[in-house]
């Protein structure tokens, strides 16, 4: 994933760009960056990795060495970025959003010739900013090379640019992610999150529309590129990775998360599985909101019979190594004996992606004295991985805990019966439920219904993107 945020200002907008980009650091764990633009000085720069140590940490030694009325920033889970380019369209600034699986035919289609050449990053991989930019270059304006490169690419791609004239946004052509607008007395800012701006004192003011692109600068906005009708938001935005706080399409996030568990546990009890628990439970941090509306709507308390120590380890998924992230996540989870030791308690997950963590929590919740560990998933099966944005990407779907089951229990013929195993009301959905409770331990498992999730966000389905759990664009 990753996360972007811009101004521009009548005053020194450094502090801004700072702490706009530090409240997107949620959305990605590798690579953080900012760059400014001064009238006198021209661009300044600087990327860090952020593996292992906080954006603000890495940053803020390099504050004094910043200044400038605009900027851009972003955290991002892949490319080193913001690049800064050169070109016939000028000197300006880049920093995007989004996955190209196409890359490598976008390469030797358009740049195989002896005068093109891109950075490798470790991986050996072109970086798709700069493949980015490469493709808008190829155009005689920014606009047309914009439309030029979402219309190539196989995947998404919401961008940034800074000029010395103010910045350029632009949504993926069908809006998978948010791009929103802030306005103070001062200037504008672009961002991912809208929580991020309230807190520096800007208001709301705008929220791009599919393939829209707009261009902000100190006096306010205007629209260079009309939105698209098609509309496809990551569903996920409100299930998982969105923060608390923001909106997208007018929907918040912790209330349709509310909403969200008080539908699972409706459901549950029409068709009687309301199980007879002591304790309804979030698995932290994202699945207690969902915890909370099951819990109100089911008439049991809500408790937190494990905690996560977080001063030290505020992130399970910081570390590279996936042995390492699991020891991590089993150091975090600090019990509360007295909520455990002969309850019945009921877990609610945001979701259930790989499974690689699930055993060694039921495990530690049975050796902390529980009777019975039940599990809810916020979301349905993760049955594809995401080849629009780099949420839930895969090496294989096989990786995929819902996949994996599948492939046990039928081999190649099950892959072709996704949709009824994704379906609990079938034989096969409840057949994979059952396994999967034998696997983990769990005393009952249950996953929120597709329909159920759509309702909760409450945006018409044709506008949400469902393609992780279905399969369907």
């Amino acid at each position: 994933m990753g996360g972007f945020f811009g101004v521009v200002s009548k005053q020194d907008c450094v502090l801004d760009i700072f702490f706009g980009v530090d409240y997107h650091s949620h959305l990605g764990t590798r690579r953080g960056g900012m760059i400014l633009y001064d009238k006198e000085r021209g661009f300044q720069r600087q990327i860090h990795s952020i593996e292992n140590t906080p954006f603000r940490t890495k940053f803020e030694k390099d504050l004094p060495d910043f200044s400038g009325c605009s900027g851009i920033g972003c955290i991002s889970d892949t490319d080193p970025q913001p690049l800064l380019v050169r070109s016939h369209l000028g000197l300006y600034a880049l920093t995007t959003v989004g996955i190209i699986n196409n890359a490598e035919d976008l390469v030797s289609r358009y740049f195989s010739d002896h005068g093109h050449q891109f950075m490798a990053m470790s991986s050996g991989k072109v970086n798709s900013t700069e493949l980015a930019a490469a493709l808008i270059n190829q155009k005689d304006d920014l606009i047309s090379g914009i439309l030029h490169a979402q219309e190539l690419i196989d995947g998404s791609l919401t961008v940034l640019i800074l000029t010395p004239d103010g910045i350029i946004a632009a949504r993926d052509k069908v809006g998978r992610l948010p791009v929103l607008i802030g306005q103070n007395e001062d200037g504008c800012c672009i961002s991912f999150e809208s929580f991020a701006y309230h807190k520096l004192g800007y208001e709301d003011a705008y929220e791009l529309g599919p393939r829209e692109i707009v261009k902000v600068t100190e006096n306010g906005f205007e629209t260079l590129s009309p939105a698209g009708k098609e509309m496809k938001i990551c569903s996920f935005l409100w299930t998982y990775y969105g923060y608390p706080n923001s909106n997208y399409e007018g929907v918040n996030v912790e209330v349709m998360r509310y909403r969200n568990g008080a539908i699972m546990a409706r459901d549950d009890q029409k068709r009687g599985l309301a199980e007879d628990v002591d304790f309804i439970a979030g698995v932290p941090d994202s699945g207690v909101p969902h915890a909370i509306g099951y819990a109100n709507e089911c008439g049991k308390p809500f408790a937190r019979p494990f905690v996560k120590y977080t001063p030290t380890w505020p992130r399970s998924f910081m570390p590279a190594n996936q042995k390492v992230r699991n020891q991590v996540a089993k150091m975090k989870q600090i019990p509360v004996p007295e909520l455990i030791e002969g309850k019945k308690l009921l877990f609610v997950d945001d979701s259930i992606v790989r499974g690689t963590q699930l055993r060694e929590t039921v495990e530690f919740l049975y050796e902390s004295g529980a009777k019975e560990v039940h599990m809810r998933s916020a979301c349905p099966p993760i049955m594809y991985g995401c080849k629009y944005l780099n949420f839930s990407s895969s090496n294989s779907e096989m990786e995929l805990l819902a996949r994996r089951i599948v492939q046990e229990l039928e081999g190649d013929e099950g892959q072709k019966h996704l949709e009824e195993y994704a379906d609990a009301n079938t034989e096969r959905g409840q057949c994979m439920l059952k396994t999967i409770c034998e696997k983990f331990g769990f005393s009952s498992l249950g996953y929120q219904s597709l329909d159920g999730l759509l309702e909760a966000i409450g945006l018409d389905r044709d506008k949400v993107c469902t393609y992780c759990w279905n399969g369907k664009e």
